[in-house]
């Protein structure tokens, strides 16, 4: 009888060629780091050459130094072009056709992601679980799976991945997450983690912060901030995190006007989809998804008729506002 393969040997089995790029998606988060350094181990066991590749600066985030403490290479690159078209890609944490990630133009890709489908993009293998509350916990998964030895360096890793896209287990946790979060546990370095969970945020990013409460708009319960022009992709997600924080919010949106557009990051204690109505609202302007606890979005400059500060924060308030009231009724 034949036996059923794992998922790690029905992806090797997609891989024609000795080298691949793992792709993590713009501006990558402790999550995707850490699941495109699984995955590159695990396919260096196999005698595959990966090469983890990003597109969006992480200088000074607690992403460039989960990057530097544990010695993790990576490269970041501004278009696919640079790269080599004939490699397979594997994208960890993301998905083909989302904002938020550079299109590689590549008929040989691979994806394993934690997000809801919102497109009908193919692949030649893939392992989408919207379910689990981590990317890290699938990739975890594949070297228990698989019997691959996980050495401190790559536990830490995993773990850190876990504990931040989980709000340290509070959010969206699955057994499956909950399984990994204890076999890696005792395997990691808990002086780098708590280097990590202890200097988060730089003396700049105060200012984002303030700028935030200080324009604050609460309606009912849900809240609305904008963080400043150019305000970094991590610092957005974690002033909503901190709005979510407060007593009687239900749902934030926190948003920030940049050059490509205006990006934003939505969170949900449960009482709304994030993922749902930040795709609902955003549809025609731009995009959006995630989960039903924490989601993120784009909107398109060319897609506004008014592109002034006041303008931005009326358009955000209204469709949101909209699709809330839609589910509430």
């Amino acid at each position: 009888m034949r036996v059923k393969m794992t998922k790690l040997e029905e992806i090797i089995s997609c891989i024609k060629g000795n080298s691949v790029y793992v792709q993590m998606h713009n501006f990558p988060d402790p999550d995707a780091i850490a699941s495109a350094y699984g995955m590159k181990y695990l396919l260096r066991a196999e005698g595959i050459d990966a090469q983890i590749v990003y597109k969006g600066s992480i200088e000074n985030t607690v992403t460039a130094k989960m990057v530097k403490l544990l010695n993790i290479d990576i490269l970041e690159v501004k278009n696919a072009w640079e790269l080599d078209c004939n490699r397979e890609v594997i994208i960890v944490d993301a998905q083909n056709g989302n904002a938020n990630i550079i299109d590689m133009h590549s008929d040989k890709t691979i994806c394993i992601d934690h997000h809801p489908v919102y497109n009908d993009s193919k692949y030649v293998f893939k392992d989408i679980r919207p379910d689990v509350g981590a990317c890290a916990s699938i990739i975890a998964s594949y070297y228990i799976e698989n019997d691959v030895v996980i050495d401190i360096h790559m536990a830490t890793a995993l773990l850190y991945g876990i504990k931040v896209d989980t709000a340290d287990m509070k959010r969206g946790v699955t057994k499956l997450d909950l399984d990994m979060f204890y076999y890696l546990y005792n395997r990691a370095d808990h002086k780098v983690l708590n280097n990590l969970d202890t200097s988060v945020r730089q003396y700049d990013d105060l200012k984002a912060y303030a700028y935030a409460i200080a324009n604050v708009d609460i309606q009912n319960d849900i809240c609305f901030a904008s963080a400043g022009d150019n305000c970094k992709e991590s610092l957005i997600a974690s002033i909503c995190d901190f709005i979510m924080s407060l007593d009687g919010v239900n749902l934030a949106i926190v948003y920030s006007a940049k050059e490509e557009g205006i990006k934003l990051s939505i969170r949900s204690n449960g009482s709304y989809d994030s993922g749902r109505i930040s795709n609902k609202a955003l549809c025609d302007i731009g995009n959006g998804g995630g989960h039903e606890h924490m989601a993120g979005g784009f909107i398109s400059y060319d897609k506004l008729e008014r592109k002034d500060a006041a303008g931005i924060r009326e358009i955000i308030k209204n469709r949101f506002m909209s699709e809330v009231n839609k589910v509430n009724k």
